[in-house]
C-alpha cells in the first residue's frame, strides 16, 4: 500500500487523535482514508447533481424552442398559476398516500 507524508494543522492532528482515542478509528490512517472516501463521495454526488441540472436546463431550452411555455402578464397571474399547480400536486400526493394506506390496511 502506498504511503504519503501529509502536513496537517495542530487542530486537525488533535481531532485525529481524539477520533483514535475514542475508539471510533483504530489509527490515523483509517481517519484519513475515511476523509478521502467522503471527498470522493461528495465529488460523485456533485457530478450527478450537475448532470441533472444540465439535463433540466436543456429540457427548458428545448421546451422554449418548441413553444411549450406559458407567459404571464403580471406577477399576480404567475402567482395564481403557481398556486393552482401546488394545489394539484398536493391533491395528487394526498391521493397517493390514501391509496397506499388502503393497500397497507387490506394487507
Amino acid at each position: 500500500m502506498p504511503t504519503r507524508n501529509v502536513v496537517i494543522t495542530d487542530h486537525q492532528a488533535s481531532f485525529v487523535a481524539q477520533l483514535v482515542e475514542s475508539g471510533e478509528y483504530q489509527n490515523a490512517s483509517e481517519v484519513l482514508r475515511e476523509g478521502l472516501r467522503l471527498v470522493e463521495q461528495r465529488r460523485v454526488e456533485h457530478a450527478a447533481k450537475l448532470a441533472r441540472l444540465r439535463a433540466a436546463i436543456q429540457e427548458g431550452i428545448d421546451d422554449i424552442e418548441a413553444g411549450r411555455y406559458e407567459a404571464f402578464d403580471t406577477p399576480e397571474a404567475l402567482g395564481v398559476h403557481l398556486d393552482a399547480l401546488a394545489g394539484k400536486a398536493i391533491a395528487q400526493a394526498e391521493a397517493e398516500i390514501e391509496a397506499e394506506a388502503g393497500i397497507t390496511a387490506s394487507a
